[in-house]
C-alpha cells in the first residue's frame, strides 16, 4: 500500500486532515471568511474538505482547490456534487507550489500541507501571491508544545515552539487576527481516528491481500504517537493578514 492509500483509509472517520474538531473548524472559516461572496483558494486541499464546508456555509462563496493526487480530487468532486456545491468548486490537479491563477483570493488556506512548500514561511510566501491586498490567510501547523526528543525531531522535522512560531510569522509581515492551539482531546481523537480506522479496515478484512501490512502500518504509526510525540507535538491554527508596511 502506498502513503496516499493508507492516508485515505486513516482519515475516513476524520476527513479533516489536522487535529482540529468540527466546532474549531467551524470558527476558523466564520474567521477567514469575512465576506459572503468570498474567493477561496486551498493550496494542498486533498479532499477540500474545508472548502466544502466553506461552500456548505455560504451559498455565493467560489473556491478553488489545488493537490496532486488525482484520487483525493475524484472524492472531493464527488462529495461536491453530492453536497450540492459542486457548480461552485474548481479543483486543479496541479503541484500547489507551481499553481498559478489569473485573479486574487480572498482567502488563501493550507491547514496542514505546509511540507508542499519546504515548511512555514515557504507556504506564506506561495499564500501571499495569491492573495487579495486585504485577503485573509488560514494557515496551519505544528509546533513543539514540549521538549522533543531527537527521535520525535527525526520524525516530525524542524519545529519551533509555540511563541517563536508565532514571532517567525509576524516578522515576515503577518498579522494574526485569530488563531487555535489545538487542545489534548483534539489531537487525541485524530490520532485514534487514524489509526482505528485504518485497525478496522484491515480487521474487516482478514483475508484481504493488504490487510496484514494495513494491520502493522496502524500499530506502528500509533506506537509513534504514544511512545515519540504525543507529550510534546502541538498544533497550530492562525487567521492572519498582512501587516502594513
Amino acid at each position: 500500500m502506498n502513503r496516499e492509500q493508507i492516508s485515505a483509509l486513516a482519515h475516513t472517520g476524520h476527513p479533516v486532515k489536522a487535529p482540529l474538531d468540527d466546532d474549531s473548524v467551524h470558527r476558523l472559516l466564520d474567521r477567514a471568511v469575512r465576506r459572503g461572496d468570498a474567493r477561496v483558494l486551498d493550496l494542498g486541499c486533498g479532499t477540500a474538505e474545508w472548502l466544502l464546508r466553506a461552500l456548505a456555509d455560504h451559498p455565493d462563496l467560489r473556491a478553488e482547490g489545488v493537490d496532486t493526487s488525482a484520487d483525493s480530487l475524484a472524492r472531493a468532486r464527488r462529495e461536491a456534487d453530492a453536497r450540492g456545491v459542486g457548480d461552485r468548486l474548481v479543483l486543479h490537479h496541479a503541484d500547489a507550489a507551481e499553481f498559478t491563477a489569473s485573479r486574487p483570493f480572498d482567502v488563501v488556506l493550507s491547514v496542514g500541507a505546509t511540507h508542499a512548500f519546504g515548511g512555514l514561511l515557504p507556504t506564506l510566501a506561495a499564500a501571499r501571491g495569491h492573495l487579495a491586498p486585504d485577503g485573509t490567510v488560514l494557515i496551519g501547523e505544528g509546533f513543539w508544545e514540549n521538549a522533543p526528543t531527537a527521535e520525535a525531531v527525526a520524525l516530525l522535522g524542524d519545529l519551533t515552539d509555540l511563541a517563536t512560531t508565532v514571532d517567525r510569522v509576524a516578522a515576515d509581515g503577518w498579522t494574526p487576527v485569530h488563531g487555535h492551539v489545538s487542545t489534548w482531546a483534539e489531537r487525541d481523537a485524530y490520532e485514534w481516528s487514524l489509526w482505528g480506522a485504518l485497525a478496522e479496515w484491515a480487521l474487516d478484512r482478514p483475508d484481504g491481500p493488504d490487510s496484514a501490512e494495513a494491520l502493522r502500518t496502524a500499530a506502528d504509526r500509533r506506537a509513534e504517537w504514544l511512545t515519540t510525540y504525543r507529550d510534546a507535538f502541538g498544533f497550530l491554527t492562525l487567521v492572519l493578514r498582512r501587516t502594513p508596511r
